[in-house]
Parts: structure tokens; sequence; C-alpha cells
């Protein structure tokens, strides 16, 4: 059944001991923005643990395959769909990018039905095969922490090396050194999007969006590494529109939703050392509040 409803939503996750998302470009170092010291998290890391949660938890099966995941070559996926509308004349031995027609559209519809991800965040898919372009009904923003970081580096040490010239080099000491990027605490505050317009033209269910809440509470339970061992979904708060166009900006319900350190607090640690305050009296008509558990 496809969306009647737009919606808004408020994700909140933390981390503690851990790097929620390293910068390549600065040594993965966790990312942060520069004048204020807030930790940042970006929406692509978002979408990743979404699709990667999906397609465990669907086992990577019509119509929940995954489209971006891990050593994915996108343009096989791109002939599949081709070869599903039955149109592999399309398919010349180079490849060559197509341009137009109904067979373009036919291959996007496709795609759509069988990648979960395609349907929910939309898609670049026009390198090479092309299977047209699609504007995903689900947009996420860059997480941002409530209260600056700290950054700590840390040295840790294996007791093993790769190769025997290095074990040679290091009289059997067998020690290879290097180094870890943490931060001891952050909340993170995430805003949402579903649009039930852009739903419609991705096919874009009342099931799949079920998926998409479960995934957004549960996806840090499956994503543990020796960086993000405690990640834990805080809340997540959605606001529900009767009118397909809204009923509120989504700017002034964001605002309903606020986290702040417990008086005496510091130095926060923990979620405990957080007060989570939601105003859901007086919400603007036709707009419900939806605390999913977590």
């Amino acid at each position: 059944m496809s969306l009647t409803n737009r919606y808004d939503f408020v994700l909140l996750f933390d981390v503690k001991d851990g790097n929620p998302n390293g910068d390549p470009d600065a040594g993965n170092l966790p990312r942060l923005d520069a004048e204020t010291g807030h930790g940042l998290v970006t929406d692509v890391c978002l979408k990743r643990k979404v699709r990667n949660f999906v397609g465990m938890a669907r086992g990577e099966q019509p119509p929940y395959e995954i489209y971006v995941k891990e050593k994915a070559v996108l343009n096989n996926q791109h002939k599949r769909a081709y070869v599903g509308i039955g149109r592999e004349d399309m398919l010349t031995g180079d490849d060559k990018k197509r341009k137009g027609g109904d067979a373009v559209d036919d291959a996007r519809k496709w795609m759509c039905r069988n990648f979960f991800d395609v349907r929910t965040f939309g898609a670049v898919m026009s390198t090479g095969i092309n299977c047209g372009q699609v504007r995903g009904p689900v947009q996420l923003t860059f997480a941002r922490s409530i209260d600056p970081i700290i950054a700590q580096e840390h040295s840790i040490t294996r007791m093993a090396v790769a190769t025997e010239a290095e074990a040679e080099k290091q009289g059997g000491d067998n020690r290879t050194m290097g180094r870890k990027h943490t931060i001891p605490y952050g909340l993170y505050m995430a805003h949402g999007f579903v649009s039930s317009f852009l739903a419609k033209q991705t096919d874009f269910s009342e099931d799949d969006l079920e998926l998409f809440w479960q995934a957004l509470i549960q996806m840090f339970e499956h994503d543990r590494s020796a960086a993000r061992g405690e990640m834990s979904t805080r809340g997540l708060y959605v606001f529900k529109h009767d009118l397909e166009l809204g009923n509120a900006p989504a700017h002034s319900l964001f605002g309903r939703i606020r986290a702040t350190r417990k008086e005496g607090v510091d130095v926060p640690r923990s979620f405990a050392d957080y007060d989570v305050m939601v105003q859901d009296a007086d919400l603007p008509a036709g707009v419900t509040l939806l605390n999913k558990s977590c």
C-alpha cells in the first residue's frame, strides 16, 4: 500500500568509547564541526547501517535486495534490470550508455521493485548501462552531537608481525604498533523526512516504512566492531501528518524534541547524564507524535 501521509522524524543515538564515523581525510578521526567542536555523523553513514540491517534481516532477496553495498558492481545490477524486463537487446558488447526510451523507464521501475534502498533513498543509475535516476522518499540529515566532543588518540600494540623480514628486524620481539581514535561519549541527533509523493514514484510502501523504522531502532545492535562497541539508538520520534503536503513545517516539530545535560553534569559520560524533553502537548492540528520504542 502506498503512503498517504508525510512524516518527519528525530533520531537520537549515542556512542561510548568509540568512533561513530571516522573521517578518511583526517586520519580517521571522528568527524566534527571545526568551529564548534560538535561531532558529526554523515547521512551516508546512517543509510549504510540501514542498508546493512535490511539486507541481513530480509536475506538479500527481492524485493529487499540492496543496491549499494560492499564490493557491489553497480552496472552488473543494471544489466539484470534489462534482462528482467526482457530487453537484452539493449545490452551491447561494450555496454554503452543508453539514452531515453521506454526501456530505461521500465528498467528504473524494475530496480525500484527489487532493491529496497533504491526505492527508499533513491539512486543515480545512469552510469554505464542506463537505468535512470530515482529521487528517494526518505532523506536524512547529518547527525550532530548535543555537546562538543573530544577526540582521543590511543596507541595500540599487536603481538605479531606480517612478514619474516619484520620479525628479523625486531629480533623476535614481533610487535606492530598502531593508532586508534575514540570519543569518550557523545549523544547525537539527526533529522529525517518521508515524502508520500516521492514514495508513489518508487512504490515505497507502508511495509517498507515499518521496516525502515525497525532498522533505525535496531541497526546498531548488528553493527558492533572494535570502534563501535557501544552505539545505541536512544529515541525515535516520528511526526505523522494527516495531509500529504503536511500540517506544519518540519523545523517547528523538530524543536519539540530536546536533549540537555542534567543539572550538575559538566562532562557527560552516559545517556543517564541527559534529560530528553518531548513537547507533545498542543501539537499542530493534524500532526500526531509516534514515539517508537527503543
